[in-house]
């Protein structure tokens, strides 16, 4: 099976259109107000609405109430949600719609127990930020710490970027791969010529590693 690539972080229609053009499954929407990638709902609606089939769109949140998620959800079309904070098994599963969450590799938390405490999760997302923060830092983490023979998802982030990202297929085989600030020029602003980059990458990495 192929690696799936996520594009995270998107403000704009014309990084969302380049993403798509280079073959990423999946764009990543982050509502979360003090982020510096954060989009409005309107803004992410008219995006999404102009998505071609088979693009998945993923809204990121991170310890926000369910009065401020509720409208949100309301009114974009996101096809699973993304957690990023400390939210329980029942907040991310109270919007009845197939969610991921974020697992804070950069600080002490043990990942399979971490997986038990989320049994309704679609798949988990290893970032390198430390429990009570954002991601999309541009660093990586140990893979070694990441716990082989799982039988959920693994969606790999923090710190990938075209350099690295094969390599990262080949020791931890992720289910799909997330990158945010190794394709931006700047915060919330997409290089096409890097997202090109990053799904060669990936795409070498699985020849290499003979993902089929």
């Amino acid at each position: 099976m192929r690696t799936r690539i996520k594009i995270c972080g998107i403000t704009r229609w014309e990084d969302a259109a380049a993403a798509v053009e280079c073959g990423a499954d999946a764009l990543g929407f982050v509502f979360v107000p003090n982020s510096p990638r954060c989009i409005g709902a309107k803004q992410a609606a008219t995006i999404i609405q102009r998505l071609p089939p088979f693009v998945s769109a993923v809204g990121l949140f991170m310890n926000q109430q369910e009065r401020d998620i509720g409208p949100i959800i309301d009114q974009v079309p996101l096809d699973i949600l993304q957690f990023h904070g400390n939210e329980s098994a029942q907040e991310c599963a109270c919007y009845q719609r197939h969610y991921i969450k974020a697992l804070p590799m950069g600080g002490n938390i043990d990942p399979a127990d971490y997986m038990a405490g989320h049994p309704l999760a679609k798949g988990f997302l290893l970032d390198s930020h430390a429990d009570g923060g954002l991601g999309g830092s541009g660093h990586t983490f140990d893979w070694n710490r990441i716990p082989r023979g799982l039988d959920i998802p693994i969606i790999l982030a923090g710190g990938l970027k075209p350099e690295n990202v094969a390599a990262a297929i080949g020791s931890v085989r992720p289910y799909g791969v997330d990158v945010s600030s190794g394709v931006e020029i700047e915060k919330g602003i997409k290089d096409r010529v890097l997202i090109q980059d990053f799904v060669n990458a990936v795409r070498e990495g699985d020849r290499i590693y003979e993902i089929d």
